[in-house]
């Protein structure tokens, strides 16, 4: 068994979080104690300012910022950073929380620097995530989260929460929930993990994954499995990239997709939340399938569906414009591959051959030679 403990680097980056809110607080204090106007610096967040660094493994923000300062016209959205800040510090003092959508609502109580809608609310948030992020902190931290929690878990886990008024660790074995699975809250830095699992299997649909569980897969392939219910959540992506380092293996629908905006943003991110892909992404993520060639070997070919137009749209961008696609020929030519065929296929057209050969046959195959899997070169795999 491995066990990984977070309390204390929990209580570490609480501290870290007051502390980092304080020292701004303190500097615009200085300045204008000092007669001039403050500013806070923020990195600048937009495609343009957006790397991909085979060796980090995840795109990441470059070292573009902007700065905020106190002026007549901006006096409003200044004193809204603020105020969310200092609404941060609070609920980490008090070990409590807001989700986004709380956080626009308590703003209705600051008077004339309250947000008008939640898309400013969202988009303040978004700077002061980006701020906290040069800083080794991400929204979780601040303590703002998102309205949902994350995926579904089953298999050889065993979480360890904690009691919210005592502190007691409590065990949730994901092995022992019958007909059901594991609920990722939606947040998981404080807990902690046991596994002598091989693998973790990381499914696309809840379909596939209730099929894989009610059949017990994991048992039978010492592993876990995760649902990810199309693009994973930040709860699910953090659940994955924080607590082990176990092999993880991605299994999606084959269409540009499945490929590009579930497997590439659990591998390496998005350009959307570049200063965040650090926190969230998963380099050691392989792709295991549905590949277009998996459609020829498993007999597929009247079980697709053709590529609609905005299918086609997206591969042709991906081919020309994703650094990680660009990066690995093996994911160019599959996606041309996928393109020249004009079809898309899903994780359940394997039910073609019966309703368990994703089970019997499918996964075995798979598994046994992982160095099939996309990009196959030990020189492409981050």
């Amino acid at each position: 068994m491995t066990m990984v403990s977070a309390n204390d680097a929990h209580g570490e980056l609480d501290r870290e979080t007051k502390g980092l809110i304080d020292a701004i607080a303190e500097e615009i204090r200085v300045c204008i104690d000092q007669g001039n106007l403050p500013n806070v610096k923020f990195p600048v967040r937009g495609l343009g300012n957006v790397n991909y660094d085979k060796a980090r493994g995840y795109l990441e923000l470059g070292g573009s910022c902007k700065v905020r300062s106190l002026n007549v016209n901006t006096v409003r959205s200044f004193a809204e950073t603020l105020r969310l800040m200092a609404t941060s510090r609070v609920m980490v003092e008090n070990d409590d929380f807001a989700t986004k959508r709380e956080a626009y609502y308590i703003s209705k109580n600051w008077g004339h620097c309250s947000f008008d809608n939640q898309a400013e609310s969202d988009a303040t948030m978004d700077d002061i995530e980006a701020l906290a992020a040069m800083h080794g902190l991400s929204r979780e931290q601040l303590r703002f989260y998102p309205e949902s929690h994350g995926g579904s878990v089953a298999g050889l886990l065993i979480v360890v929460d904690r009691n919210p008024a005592t502190g007691e660790a409590i065990d949730v074995d994901c092995a022992r929930f019958g007909s059901g699975a594991y609920s990722i809250p939606h947040a998981v830095e404080h807990l902690g993990f046991r596994t002598d699992a091989q693998f973790i299997l990381a499914i696309e649909t809840g379909g596939m994954f209730q099929r894989l569980n009610k059949q017990r897969f994991w048992e039978r392939a010492r592993c876990i499995i995760v649902e990810l219910g199309g693009v994973p959540t930040r709860a699910t992506r953090r659940l994955l990239s924080d607590k082990q380092r176990l092999p993880i293996y991605c299994f999606v629908d084959c269409d540009p997709y499945g490929f590009t905006n579930i497997y590439r943003t659990l591998k390496v991110g998005s350009g959307n939340a570049a200063h965040v892909n650090r926190f969230l992404c998963i380099p050691q993520a392989r792709f295991l399938g549905v590949t277009p060639q998996d459609i020829i070997d498993f007999g597929l070919e009247d079980a697709t569906h053709p590529l609609a137009a905005v299918d086609i749209k997206r591969a042709q961008d991906a081919s020309r414009n994703d650094p990680f696609v660009t990066a690995h020929p093996e994911w160019v030519t599959a996606i041309k591959q996928l393109l020249d065929m004009g079809v898309r296929a899903e994780q359940q057209a394997l039910a073609k051959w019966g309703l368990n050969y994703v089970i019997d046959e499918y996964l075995p195959r798979k598994l046994a030679k992982p160095g099939s899997f996309l990009p196959y070169r030990a020189s492409a795999i981050l």
